[in-house]
């Protein structure tokens, strides 16, 4: 078993055909398949698992307790993800875990596995999900009320799946297990293209988060409706766009970035009466990016005014920025011989731990420089390259 196959394994899970790549989401019937693939596979290594009262999938070499050694990834994507956003840590960790065990090593430490749930925020809007309810970041009942495209929210799709949602929430007792955290992880850029190395160690994580316009107009008829006569919310939504890339454009280290638009009804021929646009912002720095998006507002709002129409600004999640832990990040390079270290735009599980825990990212190349996309790949000689210095890691912190 390589983490190499067991890519292979899960290859036709969850594809979308008409977008390309992949679309697995928390508690669909795709991501299920995958959670139960992972339970297999990660028994049949004598591992054992557990559910924790997030939904998130816990599988155990020695008995659980403090100070712990935990690795994670996700099995969720995007829609129309790539096919190693998420796996590939997965089965590195799979794959590291099988090596240690087959090499008789025996840790000092207990080693956890960890499949956090709706890691992507594709389905529910909030990413990060498992390991914001597990820390407490984010409330049960601001995770309970959330809705998917279909209304259904996060509670109704748990219950569905055999969990209690009535026990979403923060989980002290998985918590104080957790003695250090890594992550391996797909890089989501070219920046280990441009240092010609396979791995690097995460060194921080970029001030990040999702806003929700929603402008309200009047829906109306496309042909018996006068240009001058119209409070068309499509108006303002379309100058959010251009405002997101203009301010963006204007200040060091930003970006923002509209990628979901969802007008009612929907008609061809119809003038929308409503409009919701979703904003991805992220800044360099720290406490650079609400003024941003403030910013961004100022312009939407003015463009609201002029047609009539109104909006209102929802800020759905917000992540400040993340340094790992430095001593962890010492050892880590110790333990690799010197990798790069790499700052990363894209947010994670191990940030939303590292308020909590010392916790590290690992980096394996991907030589497109391209993710979320199905363009998004990872060559096998990076890929059991990363499996090895996952190994490597946990061998030395668990002894």
């Amino acid at each position: 078993m390589s983490a190499v196959s067991l890519l292979g394994e899960i290859a036709d899970i969850g594809r979308d055909r008409p977008r390309g790549g992949y679309s697995r989401h928390a508690f669909d019937g795709r991501e299920a398949e995958l959670r139960a693939w992972f339970v297999e596979r990660a028994v049949r290594s004598g591992l054992e698992v557990e559910t924790d009262r997030n939904g998130n999938l816990w599988a155990w070499w020695g008995r659980p307790g403090p100070g712990s050694v935990v690795t994670d990834s996700h099995l969720d994507s995007v829609p129309g993800g790539g096919a190693f956003d998420g796996p590939l840590g997965v089965t590195c960790a799979l794959d590291a875990v099988k090596s240690l065990r087959d090499s008789e090593f025996r840790p000092g430490r207990p080693i956890a596995v960890v499949v956090f749930m709706e890691e992507e925020g594709g389905r529910f809007g909030v990413p990060c999900l498992g390991s914001r309810l597990l820390t407490g970041s984010l409330a049960a009942d601001r995770a309970r009320a959330l809705r998917d495209p279909e209304g259904v929210s996060p509670a109704e799709a748990a219950a569905r799946a055999g969990l209690n949602p009535d026990q979403f929430g923060r989980d002290d007792i998985a918590l104080s297990k957790v003695g250090t955290f890594v992550e391996l992880h797909v890089e989501q850029g070219r920046g280990l293209i441009d240092l010609g190395s396979p791995i690097a160690v995460g060194s921080t994580v970029t001030e990040h988060g999702r806003w929700r316009f929603s402008f309200i107009g009047q829906g109306n008829h496309a042909g018996a409706t006068p240009m001058s006569d119209r409070r068309d919310p499509m108006l303002p939504a379309a100058s959010l766009i251009a405002a997101a890339r203009r301010t963006a454009a204007r200040v060091d280290g930003a970006r923002a970035t509209v990628g979901r638009l969802v007008p009612r009804p929907g008609g061809t021929n119809v003038i929308a009466s409503s409009v919701d646009v979703w904003l991805d912002a992220r800044v360099a720095g720290h406490n650079r990016t609400r003024p941003v998006v403030e910013e961004i507002a100022a312009a939407v709002r003015s463009a609201a005014g002029e047609e009539g129409c109104e909006v209102t600004v929802t800020e759905e999640a917000y992540t400040g920025a993340v340094a790992f832990d430095a001593g962890l990040r010492g050892q880590l390079n110790g333990v690799l011989g010197g990798v790069p270290e790499l700052p990363t735009g894209a947010g994670h599980d191990a940030g939303i731990l590292a308020a909590h825990v010392p916790s590290g990212m690992l980096y394996v190349r991907n030589p497109t420089g391209i993710s979320h996309a199905p363009e998004e790949f990872a060559e096998d000689a990076d890929v059991e390259r990363g499996a090895e210095a996952l190994a490597e890691v946990l061998r030395d912190l668990s002894t």
